[in-house]
């Protein structure tokens, strides 16, 4: 048992999940313990969501965003991922002693723009400057609040029989961090985020099938430890396919140069959801030429998911243990 708190308790792996578990013994509820990215509630007859999240990423601006688009970006998703249409946003900053005005100006430049995009509003806020070295330049959190519509709520457990669809390629987000961070040589590659707001697709997945029991983004500890949350939370077994795993060549490449494993790499532009088998393709419709299913979920090997590999063979897809990349979000 760790005495202290590392990188990989931040990570999204085991290790965060361990102690997040601690954290919800001690304030347990009802709704904290659905322990979903967003938390649903209703006032009167209306069903609301709320949820709020950190950025600390390094470096601040990276090849498809920077901080402040990754700040509108994550939380507008974590609303999403109930069903929920986020409406409004807050913004607080963590601002070093000494931070350029003119990096925050484009900051919040950033912040405006993507946040007229997702069609959300900043209605209150707060900054805070601490002395130079007590954070590393600076650091936003943003919190959201949106309205659901949907007349079943989305759940946090996944469904026997459930196809699982995935919006595109993997480990986009992680890989154009590390290239940012490291100077390495692999600008020609055009490897960029994905960062951007997924509400607009996850209404139209909505509007296209009302048998869709969860969604999940991919954020960090990646696709692998999101189906090893699901499989485990819903008491069912997840296969995939790894050859059905839509992953750019160039990304592809970096991983294994470095020797990342991009089931394991962040995203900020990526999600999955678990839908009635008939209604898949409904979904991969809405979704576009880059949607996939890459898996279903089965009554054997529960709390496992099994990866079929490219060459036929199936193994355990664990979850992963601590990072590979921190501050990526």
């Amino acid at each position: 048992m760790k005495k202290t708190i590392t990188l990989g308790h931040g990570s999204g792996g085991r290790l965060m999940h361990q102690l997040i578990e601690d954290l919800r013994l001690q304030l347990s509820n009802k709704i904290l313990d659905e322990l979903a990215d967003a938390a649903e509630f209703k006032i009167g007859n209306r069903k609301l969501a709320l949820s709020t999240d950190s950025y600390v990423v390094k470096p601040l601006f990276f090849p498809g965003g920077d901080i402040g688009k990754l700040a509108v970006c994550g939380t507008v998703n974590d609303l999403a991922m109930k069903g929920a249409k986020p409406i409004y946003l807050s913004l607080a900053f963590i601002i070093e002693d000494g931070f350029e005005l003119a990096q925050f100006k484009k900051i919040v430049n950033s912040i405006k723009q993507a946040a007229r995009q997702a069609q959300v509003l900043v209605v209150t806020g707060d900054i805070k400057v601490v002395e130079k070295g007590a954070a590393d330049g600076i650091f936003i959190n943003t919190a959201g609040i949106g309205v659901i519509d949907y007349p079943a709520s989305l759940g946090v457990k996944a469904k026997l029989g459930d196809f699982i669809v995935i919006n595109g390629g993997i480990a986009e987000h992680g890989m154009a961090i590390l290239n940012a961070r490291e100077n390495l040589e692999f600008s020609s590659t055009g490897i960029k985020s994905d960062c951007r707001h997924l509400n607009f697709s996850v209404q139209r997945c909505l509007k296209a099938s009302k048998k869709i029991s969860m969604m999940r983004d991919l954020t960090r500890g990646g696709l692998a430890t999101v189906l090893n949350e699901i499989a485990q939370g819903s008491n069912l077994g997840i296969e995939v396919d790894q050859q059905a795993i839509p992953i750019k060549k160039s990304v592809s490449k970096m991983c294994d140069v470095l020797g990342f494993d991009p089931l394991y790499v962040a995203n900020e532009g990526k999600f999955i959801c678990f839908v009635n088998q008939k209604d898949a393709p409904k979904v991969i419709k809405v979704l576009g030429k880059q949607a996939r299913i890459v898996g279903r979920v089965t009554s054997s090997h529960k709390r496992e998911v099994y990866l079929t590999t490219k060459i036929g063979a199936q193994r355990i897809l664990p979850m992963l243990e601590s990072d590979q990349l921190p501050r990526i979000c």
